[in-house]
């Protein structure tokens, strides 16, 4: 007699093949102690939940050398004028359209420099598109429209490590000759052999089932804010822990942007109003006119000859004694 188990394996559909591989995935196990959390009460769940959330950064810090490389690559490329893209389906492609949303507010990036590619387009960002993580040839649909060239770093994103859509996108750029990062969340995944950087942050089984928003969201989450950053302070984005590309785009941010200069120059409030009115509000520039004792037009020119560096282009600046 046929087993329940073995019919599955063999249905047209191939759910039985699924449901195997999905069993082997640590992100999907049960977890029998937990089979009766919904019985606990709020404060206790809430604990639970809580003990679960602190292995995460330990899980990340694990796999700090395998991220460092890869952010390396990736500077390298940004440097020469590539683009840093991030590719999933579900909460995965949320996560990296989110982390590539707030580059341009935060570096003053140009849109076209981070994106964020999620299976199904921008509609899939609040309701799910029906099967389109399935397909490796949506992906790289998607990366073609982009023109991809071998300057630019594909990440794919998947908390399983076996999305298709996510794996289709390290495979096609791999081809390409774009730098590849496969970040999962489970060992050995088909995403992280995909890619030239697998990156493999293994932290467990969920709280629900299978709920990869949970830990594996929060690990992916933790990860991709580690790529843009540092890739970022790699670029010259930054001068310290100073967001000196900060965009001023509204109130808030303008008065950021008065603060960054009056913490990096120590100048007066006159100063700095006299030095963001000479650059047009660019926060580099201003700091540079400052600090290297030039005018708005000399301190664009330096940070041009420095690639945008603000410590290369104060070494520069010709200082009157």
């Amino acid at each position: 007699m046929t087993s329940t188990a073995d019919a599955d394996t063999t249905t047209p559909d191939g759910y039985g093949e699924l449901r195997a591989q999905l069993e082997t995935l640590t992100t999907e196990a049960f977890r029998p102690e937990l089979a009766e959390i919904d019985r606990l009460d709020t404060l206790e769940i809430a604990r639970i939940m809580n003990g679960e959330d602190r292995s995460v950064p330990a899980a990340v810090g694990a796999r700090l050398p395998e991220i460092a490389a890869a952010i390396d690559g990736t500077a390298e490329r940004m440097a020469r004028g590539g683009r840093l893209i991030y590719a999933g389906a579900g909460t995965a492609g949320r996560l990296g359209v989110l982390d590539a949303s707030e580059c341009p507010p935060t570096f003053n990036t140009d849109p076209s420099e981070v994106i964020g590619l999620i299976a199904g387009g921008p509609s899939a960002m609040v309701q799910a598109v029906e099967g389109a993580e399935d397909s490796k040839e949506l992906a790289a649909a998607d990366l073609d429209a982009l023109d991809l060239t071998a300057d630019d770093t594909v990440v794919g994103i998947s908390a399983s490590g076996r999305t298709p859509y996510a794996i289709g996108a390290v495979e096609h750029a791999r081809g390409k000759g774009a730098l590849t990062i496969g970040l999962s969340c489970n060992a050995d995944s088909a995403l992280g052999a995909a890619a030239e950087h697998g990156i493999e942050i293994v932290v467990g089984p969920e709280l629900l089932t299978g709920s990869t928003r949970l830990k594996a969201g929060t690990a992916q989450k933790l990860v991709l804010n580690m790529l843009s950053t540092i890739t970022m302070i790699r670029l010259g984005k930054t001068y310290g822990n100073l967001m000196v590309d900060v965009r001023a785009s509204n109130e808030k941010l303008r008065a950021r942007s008065r603060r960054i200069v009056s913490l990096a120059t120590g100048a007066s409030d006159e100063e700095i109003e006299a030095a963001l009115a000479a650059t047009d509000g660019e926060v580099k520039n201003a700091i540079l006119t400052i600090l290297g004792q030039v005018d708005g037009p000399t301190a664009a020119t330096l940070l041009t000859a420095s690639d945008g560096h603000l410590r290369a282009a104060l070494a520069a600046a010709p200082r009157t004694t």
